[in-house]
């Protein structure tokens, strides 16, 4: 069997479709944050930092932009959100400006990190947004303990945390996942299975078949969805989020996907054979979203012409404004690092 045989196998494996539809502004808001997203990270990746203005790793999430953007859209306002590095909608959805991001990845003062670095290292505790670091996986046993503090106050709270395939052979991730069950606590773990953990292919990180499949040894349910039908990952997103809530424990919900770029910007993806990017261009999670909309009425295709005109335009400016805020002074650096006192 060829390698585009074998991943449309894969992919056809048992996948939870949707049972159900969001109301329609959700299902607008839906298209507005993916398309928001892929652009963003287009001129921060393709513009941005191939004019120098941006100095470090680029991380994109092309072609994955369903999975944050279906999984946090229906989050309340004082839930918590654990995002990796492909979860950029995730951000916007939690209320980030364009502005603060921009100036995070070009190390301006305004950025998340008031310009310590220049990279998607950030978050905002204002907004719940809690921040990772390059150890990937390591946010799930921080999720396990928002939950758990969640659970201990008596608050009813949701965390949602994701990671891609590759963290789920990191011992930290199993022992999040074995502590969030033995507790029960109210959080929904979100695999973007994309195939690599940045040059190793799913089948020589894992014996099993699917990432959903470790779920029961912990005693949690595991769900495969696929994660290029933004409606089927916030069906099941929003399933998980429910049983969270009514004391159910964690849920384990497994985006079958794909990267379609290399690991970073510097990388070439030389080692991801040709045919899997043109197999899953054509399962593209927002053009297939566009023809749903389009065929149900829900937006024509001037509105949607005129919808990326609005991002374009919110994103220009951002841009415009970001670059003339300032660097930090090299001082900087030193604050917020070391204890001060009072």
């Amino acid at each position: 069997m060829n390698v585009k045989a074998m991943n449309s196998q894969a992919l056809a494996r048992e996948v939870v479709p949707p049972t159900r539809l969001p109301p329609e502004q959700t299902l607008l808001d839906m298209l507005y944050y993916m398309k928001l997203t892929r652009e963003l990270e287009f001129r921060i990746e393709r513009k941005l930092y191939r004019q120098g203005k941006i100095v470090g790793g680029v991380y994109v999430g092309r072609g994955q932009e369903a999975i944050a953007v279906g999984g946090c859209i229906d989050l309340r306002q004082d839930d918590v959100v654990c995002p990796s590095h492909r979860d950029m909608g995730a951000f916007l959805i939690r209320g980030m400006s364009l502005r603060s991001i921009l100036a995070q990845y070009m190390a301006r003062t305004t950025g998340a990190t008031r310009g310590r670095e220049s990279n998607m290292h950030m978050g905002d505790l204002n907004r719940n947004l809690i921040a990772f670091v390059s150890m990937l996986g390591d946010n799930v046993p921080v999720a396990g303990g928002v939950g758990l503090s969640f659970k201990m106050r008596g608050q009813d709270r949701v965390a949602l945390c994701f990671f891609g395939d590759g963290a789920t052979s990191r011992g930290d991730w199993h022992e999040g996942l074995n502590m969030s069950s033995v507790y029960k606590v109210p959080v929904v773990f979100i695999c973007n299975n994309n195939q690599y953990a940045y040059s190793t292919p799913l089948e020589r990180q894992m014996a099993v078949e699917n990432v959903a499949d470790r779920a029961e040894a912990y005693g949690l349910p595991g769900e495969i969805v696929d994660g290029n039908d933004i409606l089927a990952v916030w069906d099941a997103a929003t399933r998980a989020i429910e049983r969270a809530r009514s004391g159910h424990g964690p849920t384990l919900i497994e985006c079958k996907t794909f990267r379609m770029t290399g690991h970073s910007a510097h990388d070439d993806a030389g080692y991801v054979p040709p045919e899997l990017f043109e197999l899953w261009e054509e399962r593209d999670p927002i053009q297939r979203y566009e023809r749903f909309l389009t065929e149900r009425g829900i937006i024509i295709n001037s509105g949607i012409e005129d919808l990326q005109t609005r991002i374009n335009h919110e994103i220009d400016e951002a841009i415009q404004i970001a670059e003339k805020d300032p660097f930090p002074d090299p001082e900087e650096c030193l604050r917020g690092v070391y204890y001060e006192g009072e």
